[in-house]
């Protein structure tokens, strides 16, 4: 006689802790004393304690007094760049680009990316990321990253009109050999860098190319205030419209930045055909002293999912999503002049569910139910800084930090346990990463690999 599936030995139950909820209206809740059950990779049952006392399984862990929340997403980041971190500080963006990131970016090699890419994979796991969308160049490489270390990644090569046909052929050969990759962990995406880099021609290719093969588009667009000027006074049009007018808003679309986002965007960005989100990175904005950021509160009345984000940390200095979470709700509060907008449990659903949909896995990851996978991180608030608890959502949002993450989890897989990291050898890559980086950093040559000019 054979067991049920429910009587079959779990691969992973967790126990004691108190799990982060969301109910059919979307709201937050919290589960207290309570068990999850992963087997598969997929969150099999969100029980209690008493219901899986008997439970047998490949592994437990006992996770008494602390909170399980869903894996955070970075839903727009350049993981490699955090070989960068620290380059090109206190300048204004033009500066930025043009005078170091530019042209000590015509230096990279595969080696340099895979580098990059494992150490931002550490960093992301022990901050509580399972997923990041990253845009850049030489993604093999950290698609082969992303494979070994366990992290989920939605991935596009980047690519300018100044590469010619190449650069979108080369962008579509990557989304079609790495699609539904390590596993299923990997999807891809069509990653045109900007409407300022690439022409309109080439969106519309770009359009059609993500047509036909099924494919979403990841692009940045409205970066800046400037950049929506600039495009109104060069071509008529905002960079929203130009994705409009090309196709581009036709497919299923993730918009990096947003913080020129328009009102005459809004019934454009509401309108269009596609689905269509934006990724936040705040601390990025106020590090280049924009005057705007994403209008949050404005794309939720039309809508459109708001995911968190960090940029790269050549930009932003940090892949720290817990961090944007928090920024992001205290910025939208000095941005609206509402201190009721937005809530802790408004920021946690950014964190969560939103932006989940925004990397396209809404149905998959997001929150901790049953038929979800099982990307889970457990995150001790025992600490002084966090205690007592009075709201946990605002203990959650604006106390607790991302070293508070004891634990990670992705597809019932453990790449982290009691803030030890088991599939990537930092100091390793930290080694060697530093002797690469006098190669990396020259910019002797005069090279650049584009011009920032918006």
């Amino acid at each position: 006689m054979t067991s049920s599936p429910a009587e079959a030995p779990a691969d992973l139950v967790i126990t004691g802790c108190t799990v982060l909820t969301h109910d059919d209206q979307e709201r937050i809740g919290f589960a207290e004393n309570a068990a999850i059950v992963v087997r598969g990779g997929i969150v099999e049952s969100v029980t209690t304690v008493d219901a899986v006392r008997g439970r047998a399984a490949v592994e437990r862990l006992d996770a008494a007094g602390q909170v399980a929340l869903p894996g955070l997403v970075n839903c727009h980041t350049h993981a490699p760049m955090v070989a960068l971190r620290g380059v090109a500080e206190d300048l204004p963006t033009e500066e930025w680009f043009n005078d170091v990131v530019w042209p000590v970016e015509s230096n990279l090699t595969e080696r340099d990316v895979e580098l990059g890419a494992r150490l931002a994979c550490a960093e992301m796991i022990r901050g509580g990321v399972t997923c990041f969308a990253d845009h850049y160049f030489s993604m093999d490489a950290v698609a082969a990253v992303v494979e070994e270390c366990g992290m989920r990644a939605h991935l596009g090569e980047a690519y300018f009109s100044s590469q010619g046909a190449e650069g979108r052929e080369q962008s579509l050969d990557f989304a079609l050999r790495h699609r539904g990759g390590a596993g299923g962990r990997i999807t891809t995406a069509l990653a045109p860098h900007a409407p300022y880099t690439v022409d309109d021609a080439d969106l519309v290719a770009t359009a059609e190319l993500a047509a036909g093969h099924g494919l979403p588009v990841h692009i940045h667009a409205a970066e800046n205030r400037d950049q929506a000027e600039t495009s109104l006074l060069r071509h008529g049009a905002t960079p929203i419209e130009i994705l409009r007018n090309t196709g581009i808003l036709d497919t299923d679309v993730l918009i990096a930045h947003g913080t020129g986002i328009l009102d005459r965007d809004l019934p454009v960005l509401r309108d269009a055909t596609g689905r269509v989100a934006v990724a936040t990175a705040p601390r990025g904005y106020l590090k280049f002293a924009w005057p705007t950021t994403t209008p949050v509160r404005a794309l939720h009345d039309i809508g459109v999912p708001v995911g968190l984000a960090t940029d790269g940390a050549a930009s932003n200095n940090s892949l720290d999503v817990w961090e944007a979470m928090a920024l992001t709700a205290l910025v939208q509060k000095s941005a609206t002049g509402d201190p009721r907008w937005m809530t802790a449990r408004q920021a946690l659903h950014h964190a969560t569910l939103q932006s989940a949909r925004a990397v396209g896995l809404g149905d998959t990851i997001g929150s901790i139910a049953p038929g979800r996978r099982a990307d889970i991180v457990l995150a001790d608030l025992s600490g002084p800084h966090t205690q007592p608890v009075h709201d946990l959502a605002a203990t959650l949002v604006h106390s607790a930090r991302s070293c508070d993450v004891r634990t990670t989890v992705v597809d019932g897989r453990i790449l982290m346990r009691d803030r030890e990291l088991l599939t990537i050898d930092v100091p390793a890559v930290v080694g060697e990463l530093g002797e690469r980086l006098p190669a990396l950093l020259d910019r002797s040559h005069g090279k650049r690999i584009q011009e920032y000019d918006t």
